[in-house]
């Protein structure tokens, strides 16, 4: 038997472009931003840029929360370190479900103690004021959770008037923003969002791995009564508060407000090359702009869109409350699953577009717009490509009209 190690090849993979609903294409300054030397997590440096990571966000989120800060580990840590923190055990918890990440909010919710219950409509529509209205005065909740955008279903739910109807009611508004932050609209403080966690792998064009999250002093206050510091860190003389222990010490909000605030309590090893990332991820979005990025998402779904519909395919999902930065289609029936369709687009054209899950699997294809694979020349490209799969496929349009039909929209924007 041969001692020597077994290495591998030096990663070089192909390249694709990623139009499936996430993650999707980089922006190489975030790359090369993940390239910067690695500091010490108390060096007054890397200090100051946690500091600037958190005014940047607040701009992102539309928010003055002092309480703005990364949570290390793709969205969903950011998901668990809000639901984990903000249920006490008994609480009852409120997740309207219209796509997979109801389920998975409920989940949460269910494995932090909660008493979860939820409501449901189709997969493809989303819900009205009033019936999470109805909702909030059956079951009383302490928390209401829920998704703006759900990548699995296309669609996005309207959130405007939820946070005065929370506050009415006398319940904390919890929002995942995974897949909508950038590229759709989410003022969090004109809307009344109590708690918000995000990703960076959608339309902020980051790789997964940091989760930004905001939540105001109501929420802080909440979750402060739970504090309980670990032997090893705390310092002389610190009292736990009288709350019951966040079942997470990772995810446990309290300690992460010391680590991020003045305290820099030493909880755990901040993720530099990922704060970097997040770091230039805000600063690429707000440089352009919050409302000129979200026009962008919307003009270019509209082309897509426009040029699908003119190759003949069928839009899915509640037309009125579309995602700004993904677009789910109809499999032609000539396409069985549409499989095969994804993976001629994958290893002929180099573009990875996704399919759907649960009720949806098979039913529909999902092409994602985002961040800096949200451009005209990609939207060309897709809809070119897909064309030509298309007809080996047995599926017939007009050669060209989708491509024409993009053309047109941004000619005539």
């Amino acid at each position: 038997m041969s001692n020597r190690p077994t290495l591998f090849e030096e990663l070089d993979p192909e390249p694709r472009l990623l139009m499936g609903p996430g993650p999707v294409d980089v922006y190489p300054r975030v790359l090369r931003a993940m390239s910067t030397a690695l500091q010490g997590q108390f060096d007054p440096q890397f200090t100051r840029y946690m500091d600037q990571v958190q005014v940047l966000y607040r701009q992102v989120f539309e928010t003055s929360n002092q309480q703005t800060i990364l949570i290390n580990g793709t969205a969903r840590a950011g998901i668990e370190a809000c639901l984990t923190s903000i249920i006490r055990p008994g609480d009852t918890v409120l997740a309207p479900i219209f796509g997979r990440f109801g389920h998975l909010l409920k989940e949460i919710a269910m494995r932090s103690g909660a008493n979860a219950v939820s409501i449901e409509t189709e997969w493809g529509k989303v819900f009205t004021a009033d019936e999470l209205e109805t909702a909030i005065k059956k079951y009383k909740p302490a928390v209401v959770a829920i998704s703006q955008g759900d990548t699995s279903v296309t669609v996005k739910q309207p959130l405007k008037d939820l946070g005065e109807i929370c506050k009415r009611h006398n319940c904390i508004l919890y929002v995942d923003a995974t897949a909508s932050l950038g590229g759709n609209a989410l003022p969090v403080d004109e809307w009344g969002i109590d708690i918000v966690s995000a990703g960076l792998q959608k339309c902020l064009s980051g790789p997964p791995g940091s989760s930004p999250i905001s939540f105001n002093d109501q929420i802080a206050a909440r979750v402060l009564d739970r504090k309980h510091t670990e032997a090893g860190i705390r310092a002389p003389g610190t009292r736990d508060a009288d709350g019951p222990i966040i079942q997470s010490n990772y995810f446990d909000l309290p300690m992460l407000m010391d680590y991020w605030g003045p305290d820099r309590l030493n909880h755990h090893t901040e993720s530099a090359s990922m704060l970097y990332a997040a770091r230039e991820c805000a600063r690429i979005l707000l440089e352009e702009g919050l409302v000129a990025c979200q026009h962008r998402h919307q003009q270019t779904s509209a082309a897509l869109r426009a040029g699908l519909v003119a190759m003949g395919l069928e839009l899915f999902g509640d037309q009125n409350n579309l995602m700004d930065n993904v677009t789910g289609i109809y499999i032609p029936a000539s396409c069985g699953n549409g499989a095969a369709v994804r993976s001629d687009m994958l290893n002929d054209f180099g573009i990875e577009i996704g399919t759907s899950f649960g009720p949806l699997d098979g039913k529909i294809w999902r092409i994602g717009t985002m961040g800096y694979v949200c451009r005209k020349s990609n939207v060309l490209r897709c809809l070119s490509s897909l064309e030509a799969v298309l007809r080996r496929h047995g599926f017939k349009s007009v050669p060209g009209a989708g491509v024409d039909a993009a053309y047109a929209l941004y000619q005539n924007a």
